[in-house]
């Protein structure tokens, strides 16, 4: 693994065999650097949530390598312990426990640590102040909103400082305003604390707020995207509009929409020139 990997697939595939032989991920090769934010983008069915499971080790491939933080996790005797250290989950549902407190949810990663109780409670305090729920401490989850729940699932997720965050819809389950600040705070951490984040998401606007954008289909990662600026990516979904490939197609009807000094502006902007 390269230095400053801190994820790298090869040639990783899953076969569902029950009966059907899904084949749900097909020869994925990607590689991840420390301290980067990445979306996974795709239809229902393309891999997404395979390719997170295997590289958070909550399963093995079929075939490849999944290689985190330096170590091949075939190769991994420990994965409980491997997991509890060096990747913090995420998921749609915040899957927090009703019965405890927002601290205490935060606490329950630590638990099976080489951590004291009074560590483990000040370690969770400051999490939640860090994810600005200094004064839900003390409630249960049924006592927050939607968003404050995943707040306290994004603060769990960092009890053990791991290296990676994997996160799976994190905003699936939320109205637009919650999840843009969901997403917000998550951004926020990757440039804080320098975690690294995978987000697996259905949503462009999350995913415009990430470093890189992987799409998938069909098991595999067919387009890779660096994300620009909001002008740059404003632009470029334009360029993929109807309109923007009739402009570049030269269709006069779409032409025949602006001046001819616009017509020549919007083509030297959508060809890159400008």
């Amino acid at each position: 693994m390269e230095n400053g990997t801190i994820v790298e697939t090869r040639d990783l595939v899953k076969v569902y065999s029950d009966g059907a032989g899904v084949r749900a991920l097909d020869g994925v090769n990607m590689r991840v650097t420390r301290g980067e934010f990445v979306s996974v983008m795709g239809p229902s069915g393309s891999g997404k949530s395979t390719l997170l499971n295997m590289i958070g080790a909550l399963d093995r491939p079929t075939s490849g390598q999944a290689l985190v933080n330096g170590e091949d996790l075939a190769t991994v005797r420990d994965l409980d312990t491997f997991r509890a250290r060096t990747v913090g989950f995420v998921f749609q549902l915040h899957n927090l426990i009703p019965t405890l407190t927002a601290r205490e949810n935060v606490e329950v990663p630590m638990m099976g640590q080489p951590v004291s109780r009074k560590k483990r409670h000040r370690r969770a305090g400051e999490l939640l102040e860090l994810v600005g729920l200094a004064d839900r401490m003390g409630h249960l989850p049924n006592m927050l909103s939607g968003g404050e729940r995943q707040r306290v699932a994004i603060a769990r997720s960092l009890a053990n400082e791991p290296a990676l965050v994997l996160a799976d819809e994190p905003t699936g389950d939320l109205d637009s305003q919650s999840g843009a600040e969901v997403i917000g705070l998550m951004h926020r951490l990757n440039h804080e604390l320098g975690t690294t984040f995978i987000v697996v998401t259905h949503d462009p606007a999350v995913a415009r707020q990430t470093d890189r954008i992987l799409i998938m289909r069909d098991g595999r990662i067919v387009y890779e995207h660096t994300v620009g600026t909001p002008f740059e990516e404003d632009l470029a979904a334009f360029r993929r509009s109807g309109l923007g490939k009739a402009i570049l197609a030269g269709e006069e009807a779409a032409l025949a929409l602006f001046g001819l000094d616009e017509q020549a502006a919007l083509r030297r902007l959508l060809e890159g020139v400008a």
